[in-house]
């Protein structure tokens, strides 16, 4: 019988001096992370978001409008969700933006539900915020008065109206 190795290719870093992922745990514990590598002010952007490849709703894709998804096919894939997120994936300017002043060694996050209307693959969060929502499920699940207290994109705007005026 023989016996077959697996090994996983060395990758490099999609955005080395930009920020870079730390591996913890297994790949199916989802708990690696993405840390900054270098200071951003608030209000910057930390990546541009180039090279997306057009795909279906999956766990590691992200909703670009209202019927549309794209995978990252970078580094920021490792970007956990947070109810106090340190950036914004905006969609509507194709960029990831500093929320707050982020320092070097700080971890890049953002609110999963500002781009997400359904998710996929929804989870319990443990983020520790005070304004938690304690489970992602997309912003279609949340109120609009929770939704108000976060930086959402366009098309999540677009949704939550249609919601809120059928709900009427």
């Amino acid at each position: 019988m023989a016996v077959t190795e697996s090994v996983q290719p060395e990758t490099k870093p999609t955005h080395p001096g930009y920020f870079c992922i730390v591996r913890q745990g297994t790949p199916e514990q989802y708990c690696s992370k993405l840390i900054a590598e270098r200071d951003y002010p608030k209000g910057s952007v930390i990546a541009e978001l180039k090279g997306l490849t057009p795909g279906p709703k999956r766990y590691s894709s992200v909703q670009i409008s209202k019927d549309k998804h794209i995978e990252l096919n970078s580094d920021l894939v490792f970007m956990n969700h947070s109810c106090d997120p340190s950036t914004h994936m905006d969609t509507d300017g194709m960029a990831v933006r500093a929320l707050k002043d982020i320092k070097t060694g700080d971890e890049l996050t953002f609110f999963y539900p500002s781009t997400e209307w359904d998710m996929a693959q929804p989870f319990d969060c443990w983020c520790g915020a005070s304004q938690c929502v304690k489970q992602v499920t997309g912003a279609k699940h949340l109120s609009t008065e929770t939704l108000n207290n976060f930086v959402i994109v366009e098309h999540i705007k677009q949704l939550l109206a249609e919601r809120d005026q059928a709900q009427a």
